[in-house]
């Protein structure tokens, strides 16, 4: 065994491995450290940059300096885009899930509410039966009309009724019925009192068309004749071109009803007063005042199987009997009849059936 006194040699020389100068340079290193993290902290702190310190320390400028408005001059024009304050916030409200009543105004047409309320014209016939009976032109000012929030039926409960049943009639699914918010129905036991209204969602059912009733002629060359007392039974006249045109002064131009199943026919636009054409050549057959809504009614029969029907005339240019030309002034716009303002109401039959007059149209 070594003596006691050489270990210990040996201790204090192993300690002394590491030069004074390496330990005295960590030691300042590490104070410098310790320094710059300070300097840092303080630097932060008391909102001053660092790297502007270290990259130009002549120019250093205080961020709560940089940051400072300028004072307002209210005489001094300034350039900026302007934002006006708005205090009103629209929020989202949803689908409508209730019926609304709607008063009839002037000039006002089904198709035209029907467009307000962003759904079909026949969801306002189906809805409204006791009052329109399925008829577009029994609207009239001040009339009360019910709007459904969507389209399909709007169908009041009666004793009796089936869910499944009713659905199947309107040719619709139950569980839209069921689902549809606005019903307010506990879909595992629906219990619906007699007497309330339903929504049925996406139903239908076929409309029962209003319209002046055209019946075969037995005279030669002529086809057909209208009951009423404007009518009359003529013999011989002008034939059609198999051409059409526009039968108000402005082209194009619909004011109220366009083509529907509901309305089989277009409302033309025009003013009071304003000249009427015929849309073909042909011979007049009804010329006078006409039940069913329409007022005053100018018909013509083209005799190639083409009829048109021009109504809610001020008045008359022809008498029932007459040969027109395509073009030829007829009558005047009005608002006769069923209508809630000046406009034509302007029909194309072939053959006893409807035609889309935009099909025909020049």
């Amino acid at each position: 065994m070594a003596p006691p006194e050489k270990n210990a040699a040996e201790t204090v020389k192993t300690k002394r491995l590491y030069p004074i100068w390496l330990i005295a340079s960590t030691w300042i290193l590490a104070v410098l450290m310790v320094g710059l993290m300070g300097f840092t902290l303080y630097r932060y702190f008391t909102g001053k940059s660092l790297f502007a310190f270290i990259n130009n320390p002549s120019q250093q400028t205080e961020i709560s300096e940089i940051s400072q408005l300028p004072d307002f001059e209210p005489t001094k024009s300034y350039e900026a885009v302007e934002r006006n304050a708005n205090p009103d916030t629209v929020l989202p409200v949803g689908a409508r899930k209730e019926v609304v009543q709607y008063s009839v105004a002037t000039g006002d047409s089904l198709f035209g509410i029907a467009e307000q309320y962003e759904i079909e014209p026949e969801t306002v016939l189906w809805a409204n039966t006791s009052t329109l009976n399925d008829d577009p032109h029994l609207i009239s000012v001040g009339v009360s009309l019910k709007i459904p929030p969507v389209d399909g039926i709007l169908y009041e409960w009666k004793d009796g009724d089936k869910i499944n049943e009713v659905a199947a009639r309107f040719n619709a699914i139950v569980e839209d019925i069921l689902l549809f918010t606005g019903n307010d129905l506990d879909i595992t036991n629906p219990i619906i009192e007699p007497g309330t209204f339903i929504m049925i969602p996406g139903g239908w059912r076929l409309l029962q068309p209003w319209v002046v009733p055209v019946a075969a002629g037995s005279d030669a060359g002529v086809t057909a004749t209208i009951a009423g007392p404007g009518s009359c039974t003529p013999t011989g006249g002008y034939f059609g071109t198999y051409s059409f045109v526009w039968p108000a002064p402005y082209y194009g131009q619909i004011s109220g009803n366009d083509y529907w199943s509901g309305h089989q026919a277009i409302d033309a636009q025009c003013f009071q007063g304003d000249s009427i054409f015929a849309s073909d050549s042909g011979v007049v057959i009804y010329a006078g005042p006409i039940s069913g809504g329409y007022g005053n009614l100018v018909a013509i029969d083209h005799q190639n199987g083409y009829l048109t029907l021009y109504a809610h005339l001020n008045g008359f240019n022809v008498a029932c009997g007459q040969s027109v030309s395509q073009g030829q002034v007829i009558g005047f716009c009005g608002s006769t009849g069923n209508s809630t303002g000046a406009h034509l109401h302007f029909e194309v039959r072939q053959n006893g059936g409807f035609v889309n007059p935009w099909h025909v149209l020049q």
